[in-house]
């Protein structure tokens, strides 16, 4: 026990709840404070009455006593953050009053409450520890960098670069002749160093050697400040083929990581536990994530996610289906409309539960990741459903994650948790987490309010963030696509006879069955998708990728799967669109086929060398 003047803190030992509430305060405070039952202490202190600790825990500090909720914050108060709720109880009558009036009624009734503990949090009521939850969100990361990375840079000639569709260099070049010396303030890249195409694939390879360095666990903070800032660079110059909701996921969330992951080569033995506030706000980004998507379907006005018939169509038009999609399309429509219902009570429910205690918290993440493995058997969505699981990692502690990892692995990580963190680190992610706390709020009062009206200072600062990527709004298929529209491309030599481009990924060739390359992005294949939903006048990269393919360029030529003039390019091309739909099983049992096209209109008129550069 302390010593003679180490606080004091006297509870009823016949009381369940009281033990365990006890028991999460001792590990807490460890032996600033001193805890003994009050059948213990009533006998050497006769001047306090056992009624006393029927009602109320009692505090004996410096000679005085305290009880109810003051007691709780004093006793709270030897433990970090260090008198954050005794400053709010001395500073704010109205909180105390209804910290009092709470405490009052907590202890009247301590049979339900004692209940609801068990519910929320189980048998323990120990804080619980997280280094397995950063091991396993830190490794997901890595492969996620290395899928979004590796992925980028065998497409990144055909994409974005000196011969591709959309050239970064000269992107860069007119951004810097309209802003002048603030085109870097307007488009943070490190490509402004060296915009050439060597630079970009240095900056692809480097981005895919550190992803597998963070997976093997090397200096994870120093490598996600490098991966973010690498991937950055790219999205600010991959125009439309960087521009997916994913992609500015995984900027958000590496931002984030980089504030929950130790800061040391190798992070062995006695490392800081992992960073209370960035865990919450990894968190508050799953929780938006996922309620932000519910909510813009909801907000959107399309009918048939109010009437819960969108899966009658999402399988069948979503940008990249699988086979498993196929099969999902068939099933009936009764069952379709109750999986609706379900994903909506996941999209808005789910992430509610991930904000409370550890027993429903727990039950959130595994309704969300759930939906994630869902998704992603039934459609091509690259890295986002892994992403989303990362993020889910965070809702579960070491005591769940020892129930599923190896002992070696557990004895990895074990270690991690026996070091405080210092008190600057937890100041300083309070003031980083305050600026991201406000706009993620914005985004989410914004989806209900409209566009808000903010103090000029607020606005300037969330363009900040926003320039950087690190706050972003989500919700993805607010309106349900219906039909699906695909577009042939076609080439020739005499205007005549005409012959088809094949792409990799996308629905062409009738018989070919859907198939999966997630994690990895084929992002060509994804713009052609949303290029459908328009027209060719409002699709610049779209002329440029017809043009590129008069000129016979073998970067983007790489990013088809079949071309049909290998001698040489042809004189003509034109755009043709198509409508798809799945066959179904008895047709592909009688024709083979997964699909079957009706022919729209004409996409884009016939071009020739001539409409070039």
């Amino acid at each position: 026990m302390p010593g003679a003047k180490s606080p004091l803190l006297v509870y009823d030992g016949d009381c369940g709840f009281c033990r365990r509430w006890v028991a999460r305060w001792k590990s807490l405070t460890g032996e600033a404070v001193s805890y003994v039952p009050a059948a213990s202490y009533s006998p050497s202190h006769p001047e306090i009455k056992p009624e006393e600790f029927a009602g109320s825990v009692v505090l004996i500090e410096d000679g005085r006593r305290f009880s109810g909720a003051e007691a709780v914050f004093r006793t709270l108060a030897h433990a970090p953050p260090r008198g954050l709720w005794l400053k709010a109880y001395r500073a704010l009558p109205p909180f105390a009053w209804a910290a009092e009036l709470f405490y009052r009624t907590v202890a009247r009734r301590r049979v339900l409450f004692s209940r609801l503990t068990r519910l929320l949090w189980g048998e323990s009521l120990e804080p619980a520890g997280y280094g397995a939850s950063r091991w396993v969100f830190l490794r997901l990361m890595g492969l996620i960098f290395f899928a979004a990375f590796a992925s980028f840079w065998s497409q990144a000639d055909g994409l974005v670069g000196s011969e591709g569709i959309l050239p970064f260099a000269q992107f860069l070049t007119a951004v810097h002749q309209r802003f002048g010396g603030r085109a870097l303030e307007v488009l943070p890249t490190l490509l402004w160093l060296s915009p050439t195409d060597a630079a970009l694939h240095w900056l692809c390879g480097a981005g895919t050697v550190l992803s597998v360095l963070l997976v093997l666990d090397f200096a994870p903070g120093p490598i996600l400040l490098l991966l973010w800032a690498g991937y950055l660079s790219i999205v600010e110059v991959g125009g439309d083929f960087m521009s997916f909701q994913w992609d500015m996921l995984l900027l958000e969330t590496g931002f984030l990581a980089l504030f929950f992951a130790p800061w040391r080569l190798r992070p062995r033995g006695r490392e800081a536990a992992p960073s209370g506030i960035m865990l919450w706000l990894l968190r508050l980004l799953l929780f938006r994530l996922m309620f932000e998507s519910g909510c813009v379907k909801l907000l959107s006005g399309d009918p048939v996610w109010r009437d819960l018939t969108a899966l009658y169509y999402h399988y069948e038009t979503q940008p990249l289906p699988t086979w498993p999609g196929w099969w999902a399309h068939q099933l009936p429509r009764t069952f379709q409309r109750v999986c609706v219902g379900a994903m909506f009570a996941i999209e808005l429910g789910a992430p509610c539960l991930i904000l409370l205690p550890r027993r429903p918290r727990m039950l959130g993440g595994l309704a969300v990741a759930f939906l994630m493995v869902l998704i992603a058997l039934t459609g091509n969505y690259c890295f986002f459903n892994l992403l989303a699981l990362a993020l889910v990692a965070t809702a579960f502690d070491d005591a769940a994650w020892g129930a599923v990892l190896p002992r070696r692995v557990l004895g990895w990580i074990k270690p991690s948790e026996t070091t405080p963190a210092p008190r600057w680190r937890a100041w300083g992610h309070g003031l980083a987490a305050a600026p991201i706390v406000l706009a993620g709020a914005l985004q989410v009062v914004g989806l209900f309010a409209g566009n808000l009206s903010v103090p000029s200072w607020v606005a300037s600062g969330f363009g900040a963030v926003e320039a950087l990527r690190v706050v972003n709004s989500y919700g993805l298929f607010a309106v349900m696509t219906r039909p699906r529209y695909e577009i042939a491309v076609e080439g020739s030599e005499d205007g005549d006879n005409w012959s088809e481009y094949s792409f990799k990924w996308k629905p062409g060739d009738l018989k070919r069955r859907p198939g999966f390359v997630e994690p990895f992005q084929p992002r060509l294949d994804w713009q052609m998708w949303f290029a459908a939903l328009g027209g060719y006048k409002d699709n610049r990269w779209f002329i440029n990728f017809l043009v590129r393919l008069l000129q016979g360029k073998p970067s983007v030529l790489a990013l088809l799967e079949r071309n049909p003039f290998p001698t040489g390019p042809p004189r003509f091309v034109r755009a043709t669109l198509y409508e798809y739909r799945f066959t179904t099983p008895e047709k592909r049992r009688s024709t083979g086929n997964w699909w079957e096209r009706r022919y729209v209109r004409e996409y884009c008129p016939v071009l020739t060398a001539r409409h070039g550069p």
